[in-house]
């Protein structure tokens, strides 16, 4: 049972380092907008198609605010972060996580009025300072807002909509089963998603290929079902280990970006992604159970 968790995990965690390759990738035929559905829409059919199998019926929210709230927050996650990707490298998005961690302790001391410890303001200082390397990668201020500075503003703004995603999941998962909750919600993002679409969208720009509708196809596959292979991990592995797995993604993600575009890997984005990891580690092992608790919930929503 333990084996089947750690390939469960490691499933997810591949899953997710993929995602920056996959949105370059479908970036060749399609633009962000369409990136930003598709990766609903399909995720919305397998996820779907789960349910079917496994309960028989899918029962679809609309009465809580917070499904709304989450349809937003992941929409804008989404939308921001393809925006970044299909104009910057595709290992940017490991930014989204550590802005995101940042967001949701502020706000559990801010709305909650939860005590952060002082390893909690550690961790936060951490996850901050790796972003701003990562951010900045040596370049004199012009390049830097000329290119990185509009990147990592997109990755920031991405991060707070995953925040607000995951926010209004350790609300609805107290009312409602998971798989339900994120069909309700991914569907109503699809939905927020494709309404710009017919005046802002530039459709099929680029050339029609096999490999960018795969892609389009996996990163809804990744958005439907990789939340449940680390639900089922969860359940079999000790946390110390998915969160140190897990946050693993993000140097798989800087292996394929320089494996299959030859995007450059500074020692500024190696030493950064290495700071703010270091804030996860702090963060996920040292905090109070209701924090860690937060924190799988975080989890599952990437």
């Amino acid at each position: 049972m333990h084996q089947l968790g750690y390939v469960l995990l490691l499933l997810a965690t591949l899953a997710w380092s993929f995602v920056g390759v996959l949105v370059k990738t479908a970036a060749t035929m399609v633009d962000s907008s369409i990136i930003s559905f598709a990766r609903f829409f399909f995720g919305v059919v397998f996820l779907g198609v789960y349910l079917l199998i496994k309960d028989r019926k899918i029962r679809l929210w609309t009465a809580f605010v917070w499904i709304w709230l989450g349809a937003l927050g992941k929409a804008a996650n989404y939308i921001f972060e393809n925006i970044a990707l299909s104009i910057g490298f595709s290992y940017g998005n490991i930014l989204v996580q550590p802005v995101q961690t940042v967001v949701l302790l502020f706000a559990a001391r801010l709305l909650l009025k939860e005590k952060i410890s002082g390893r909690g303001w550690i961790a936060s200082a951490f996850c901050v300072l790796g972003v701003l390397i990562i951010g900045w990668n040596g370049l004199p201020l012009d390049e830097l807002l000329d290119g990185n500075g509009l990147t990592t503003l997109l990755y920031t703004l991405a991060g707070i909509g995953a925040a607000v995603h995951v926010w209004s999941q350790r609300v609805l998962v107290k009312k409602m089963d998971s798989g339900n909750m994120n069909f309700s919600v991914f569907l109503w993002a699809s939905l927020i998603t494709a309404a710009p679409i017919p005046v802002q969208s530039e459709g099929f720009a680029g050339q029609i290929t096999f490999g960018a509708w795969a892609a389009l196809i996996i990163l809804g596959v990744i958005t439907g079902l990789s939340f449940l292979s680390l639900a089922e991990a969860m359940k079999r592995v000790p946390f110390a280990i998915v969160a140190i797995v897990g946050n693993c993604s993000v140097f798989f993600s800087i292996l394929w970006s320089h494996l299959f575009f030859h995007e450059p890997i500074t020692g500024y984005i190696i030493c950064g992604t290495f700071v703010f990891v270091a804030g996860f580690l702090i963060l996920n092992m040292k905090l109070p159970k209701r924090a860690s608790k937060a924190n799988k919930e975080s989890s599952l929503a990437t």
